[in-house]
C-alpha cells in the first residue's frame, strides 16, 4: 500500500476564524440563462452574458422550487462533440477557490429525461454530468470543487460526450472564494478535489449552508440510522483549518453498546480511485466526568486512525490520498480502557483529480488576440485551448506535455470575417496555419519568426496590400496559397524560385513579377 498522509489535528479558536466570521461571503454567482440581476438569499445574482459567448437563454414552463433555477442556458449539440462551451470568470491569479455547478434540466430540450455530458474546469477533466436520478425526484443537482486559479480567470465549461442525445445545459454557477487554511494539505498546484459526499451526521434537517458555513458548503443532512442520537447543546469546537460550521458538531452519530460501529458511507459505491477524507469528531463529555471515548477507526477493514481520544475541542482526521473503490465500510471500535461508544459528527469525501495542465500561457494570449480579430471566431473558442486534450478549440491542433503549444491552425470554409492579427506571428511552434476560403480583410502580418511554419494557406479571402518579403526567411516554408486575393504591388524575388516552395499567387490578385535580372 503506498505511503498516506495521515494528520489528527486539534485547534484552539484561531485569528483566521474570527476574520472570517465577520466577512460576507466572497464569490461570483451567475444564474444562466438569466437577462437581468436578482437578489435571492442576500447575494446577488448575475445574468450570464458576459461570462460566456456561446448558448442559447431559456426560461422553464414548470414551476421550480429556487428562483435560480427558473432558467438555464444550452448550447447546441449538432456537430459539436466534444466541443466546450465555457463561463469565463474573473478570479485572482493563485486563489482558491470553491465551484459549484447546478443543473435542473425542466424539459428545456424538449425530452422527457436530461442529457449527460461531461464538465471541466480549465484544462481539467471534471466529471460527468448525469442529473437523471434527481430529476426524476423533482430535485436539482449540484457538482462541488476545490481548485486553484492558474491565471487571473477560471474557465467551467459543459461538453458533449459519446453518451449525449440532447444539448449540454447549466442553471447556475458560483465561485466563492476560499481561505488558504481550507485544504491546505492538498497540494493545488497538481490536484483539484471534486467533492463525493459531504454530511452531518445524526441531522434531519435542511442542508447546513451560509451562513453557517461561511464559504457556503453544503453539508446534507444523514440521519437514517438506527444509532442516531442528536444533542442540541452549544459546542465550543473553533479553529479547525478547514473551517466547518459549528453546527454539524450539534448532532451525531454514536451507539449506546460499548462495541464498534459502522457506517456505510459515502452511501454510494464509488470509483475506483483516490481520495481525500476528512472525518470530524467532538465529545460532549467533560474530562472531569471520568468517562474515556477512545477508539479506533478503519476504512474497509485497513487502519485508518489508531486511538483517537475524542474530546470537547474536537478533532478531524484526515487522509490526503486515500485509495477506495465501491461500497465504503467505516468502523469505529472502542480501544482497550475506553468506557464510552464512539461517535462521529460530521465528514468529507473528495475525488483526488490530477490536473490537466494548462496551454502555454504564450500561446494563448496569442489565440485570445487572433480570437478578438475576428468578428466572428468559432464558438468554442473559450477556455483553455488545448486541454483536456480531447477537448481543444475548433480547428486548433497541440503537442503534448510537457509543453502544451498550437502547433497547427485550421479553420478553412468557418465563415471567418475580420481581420489577420499580428499576434500570429507568436505561434513559434506552429507548422501549417489554414485560413482559406473566408473572408477575412486587411494585410498579411510578418510571419517570419515562425522557423517552423511549413504550409500558410490564405487563399480565397480578400487580403489587400503586398506580400511580405520577409515571408521568404521562414526557411521550412514549402507551401504558400495567396491566390483569390486584392493583393497588389511585386511578388518577392526571395519567393520566386524558392527551393521546394509552391506558391499560389494567382488567380485573383493584382501582383507584378519582379524584373528579370
Amino acid at each position: 500500500m503506498p505511503f498516506l498522509s495521515l494528520l489528527i489535528l486539534l485547534f484552539f479558536f484561531s485569528s483566521l476564524l474570527s476574520c472570517s466570521l465577520s466577512q460576507p461571503l466572497r464569490g461570483v454567482f451567475i444564474d444562466c440563462g438569466a437577462t437581468v440581476p436578482s437578489l435571492v438569499d442576500g447575494r446577488q445574482w448575475l445574468p450570464d452574458a458576459d461570462f460566456t459567448t456561446a448558448g442559447t437563454p431559456k426560461t422553464l414552463t414548470l414551476p421550480v422550487l429556487y428562483p435560480i433555477l427558473s432558467t438555464a442556458r444550452s448550447f447546441p449539440l449538432d456537430q459539436n462533440l466534444r466541443r466546450k462551451f465555457c463561463y469565463v470568470v474573473p478570479a485572482y491569479r493563485t486563489g482558491k477557490y470553491l465551484i459549484r455547478t447546478t443543473y435542473f434540466y425542466g424539459g428545456i430540450n424538449g425530452r422527457d429525461s436530461p442529457p449527460v455530458f461531461d464538465q471541466i474546469v480549465d484544462g481539467t477533466f471534471w466529471g460527468v454530468v448525469n442529473t437523471t436520478e434527481d430529476y426524476v425526484k423533482g430535485a436539482a443537482s449540484y457538482y462541488e470543487g476545490v481548485f486553484v486559479a492558474q491565471t487571473k480567470s477560471i474557465s467551467v465549461c459543459v461538453a458533449a460526450n459519446t453518451y449525449t442525445d440532447s444539448d449540454p445545459f447549466v442553471s447556475a454557477l458560483e465561485i466563492v472564494a476560499l481561505a488558504d487554511s481550507l485544504y491546505n494539505s492538498t497540494d493545488f498546484g497538481k490536484f483539484g478535489l471534486s467533492l463525493v459526499a459531504r454530511h452531518s451526521f445524526g441531522y434531519n434537517g435542511a442542508i447546513i449552508r451560509y451562513p453557517d458555513d461561511i464559504f457556503d458548503r453544503f453539508w446534507e443532512p444523514f440521519g437514517e440510522n438506527n444509532s442516531t442520537i442528536s444533542w442540541g447543546r452549544d459546542v465550543s469546537v473553533s479553529g479547525f483549518w478547514n473551517l466547518p460550521p459549528l453546527k454539524i458538531f450539534q448532532t451525531e452519530l454514536t451507539t449506546s453498546q460499548l462495541g464498534p460501529m459502522e457506517l456505510q458511507w459515502p452511501p454510494t459505491s464509488l470509483p475506483s480511485s483516490t481520495y481525500y477524507i476528512a472525518l470530524y469528531f467532538a465529545d460532549d463529555q467533560d474530562s472531569s466526568s471520568g468517562n474515556s471515548r477512545v477508539f479506533n477507526i478503519s476504512i474497509n477493514d485497513v487502519t485508518y486512525y489508531h486511538d483517537l481520544n475524542v474530546n470537547p475541542e474536537g478533532s478531524v482526521v484526515f487522509a490526503n490520498q486515500w485509495p477506495l473503490t465501491g461500497l465504503t465500510k467505516i468502523t469505529m471500535a472502542p480501544a482497550p480502557g475506553s468506557n464510552i461508544g464512539p461517535l462521529i459528527n460530521a465528514g468529507e469525501v473528495f475525488d483526488v483529480l490530477v490536473l490537466g495542465g494548462r496551454t502555454l500561457t504564450r500561446d494563448v494570449i496569442a489565440l485570445e488576440q487572433v480570437k478578438k480579430s475576428f468578428q466572428n471566431p468559432p464558438l468554442d473558442w473559450n477556455g483553455d485551448p488545448c486541454l483536456p486534450l480531447q477537448y481543444t478549440w475548433t480547428g486548433v491542433t497541440c503537442s503534448e506535455k510537457p509543453r502544451i503549444r498550437v502547433v497547427t491552425l485550421n479553420l478553412t470554409s468557418m465563415g471567418l470575417s475580420g481581420t489577420l492579427s499580428p499576434y500570429l506571428a507568436n505561434f513559434t511552434a506552429v507548422t501549417d496555419i489554414w485560413l482559406g476560403n473566408n473572408s477575412l480583410s486587411g494585410d498579411i502580418p510578418d510571419l517570419s519568426r515562425l522557423k517552423r511554419l511549413q504550409t500558410l494557406h490564405l487563399e480565397d479571402n480578400q487580403l489587400t496590400g503586398e506580400i511580405p518579403t520577409l515571408l521568404g526567411n521562414i526557411d521550412n516554408l514549402h507551401e504558400l496559397f495567396l491566390q483569390g486575393n486584392n493583393l497588389t504591388g511585386q511578388v518577392p524575388n526571395n519567393l520566386i524560385g524558392k527551393p521546394g516552395l509552391n506558391l499560389k499567387t494567382s488567380p485573383g490578385n493584382q501582383l507584378l513579377l519582379p524584373p528579370h535580372s
